[in-house]
């Protein structure tokens, strides 16, 4: 269960494809069924995901605002009478979760929370002050009463257990494995930068920032998801004539590590803006890996570890376009071959296809309770 577009989230897939081959999954979600399931519970496209009663959250009636919210509505009626009749159930964040105890299945519920939630957005004051509250109230009241959890960080991981006493599994957010090669390090040129993601502001200013002040030869290419069009045409207006900064349409899961592996360094610094910030460890990371890449990352604690645990690269003395100049400036051609190599020895273990293990171990422990 997700309230998500199945087909597009990547994470939702890779559970779908993992347990397709040994279960019968039906799935329920946004859009089209996924690829292997034997049936798909469709939320009505019109519905939006995150719509709640601003009253009722104002009152502090969580339940009810949880029971009217148009997309617990819809799902409801999708599940209505289904109660039992699933052996296990596996709930894609915390907005699914009571949703899946209703469902009352023998071998219990799997909660995989993708974030924090209770301080996801807490950079908005009115969110922090209205939203934070019920999402707080969410986990102690039904994600504490999932029988296993896994969440995407050891840091997420921690505050969970911290704040609700709740043991979360950490699987990351890898894509499968790719069997490429480090592309060569030109001797001569500019070294080849690349960033690949959402074209939203605090994501990209510190890069493009960091660009006008970078004194060696470098390039930039940005393959951009369209999620904030006006910001994506600014950029696309402000970059139509460089030849450092070139802007790109956004590339199909399974052909990013390919179109990475063109590149020598994929950048990312993501300022901490708030908790889920701070302790991000974005998919994009795992792409650049898979694309046998060079890494120059900020130091964010989940990204700086993994780069310097598998020495994949360089972390930035601090989060400023000043620091991440610093860090470009002061790479080797030698330092990017080596980290490249690097990033090849680490990608199996750096990919779905070890890391999904968290899953299958949880959810197969919860089937046994049915099956033996």
């Amino acid at each position: 269960m997700a309230f998500s577009p199945l087909r597009s989230d990547a994470r939702v897939l890779r559970q779908v494809r993992l347990f397709a081959d040994r279960y019968a999954v039906t799935t329920l979600g946004y859009g089209d069924a996924p690829e292997g399931v034997v049936e798909h519970l469709r939320l009505p496209d019109d519905v939006v995901s995150w719509h709640k009663d601003r009253r009722l959250l104002l009152a502090r009636r969580y339940e009810t605002a949880y029971r009217r919210s148009p997309v617990v509505v819809a799902a409801a009626r999708l599940l209505e009478g289904r109660a039992g009749s699933f052996e296990v159930v596996l709930a894609d964040d915390i907005d699914t979760v009571p949703l899946a105890l209703d469902l009352a299945a023998p071998g219990g519920v799997h909660a995989d929370l993708h974030e924090y939630h209770p301080r996801q957005n807490e950079e908005n004051r009115r969110w922090r002050l209205f939203v934070a509250p019920y999402y707080r109230w969410l986990v102690r009241t039904y994600g504490t009463r999932a029988d296993s959890v896994t969440t995407v960080g050891e840091g997420i991981a921690r505050e969970y257990r911290t704040r609700f006493g709740i043991r979360a599994g950490v699987v990351v957010n890898a894509p499968g494995f790719v069997r490429l090669a480090p592309s060569p390090v030109a001797a001569e040129g500019p070294l080849r930068l690349v960033h690949s993601g959402n074209a939203q502001r605090h994501r990209l200013d510190v890069v493009l920032a960091a660009m006008d002040l970078v004194t060696e030869p470098v390039t930039l290419d940005l393959y951009l998801v369209s999620n904030d069009p006006a910001y994506l045409e600014e950029l696309t207006t402000r970059y139509a004539g460089s030849d450092r900064v070139r802007i790109h349409p956004p590339v199909a899961p399974h052909e990013l590590p390919a179109t990475l592996n063109a590149h020598d360094v994929g950048v990312y610094v993501l300022p901490p803006v708030s908790f889920n910030h701070l302790w991000a460890l974005p998919n994009k990371v795992f792409d650049f890996v898979q694309g046998r890449l060079a890494l120059v990352v900020g130091p964010s604690p989940e990204m700086a570890a993994l780069v310097r645990r598998h020495g994949l690269g360089v972390v930035t003395d601090d989060f400023s376009p000043e620091a991440l100049a610093r860090a470009l400036d002061g790479l080797t051609r030698e330092d990017v071959r080596a980290y490249k190599e690097a990033s090849a020895a680490a990608a199996h273990e750096l990919s779905a296809d070890r890391q999904v293990v968290g899953w299958a171990r949880a959810v197969d422990a919860l089937a046994a309770r049915v099956n033996g």
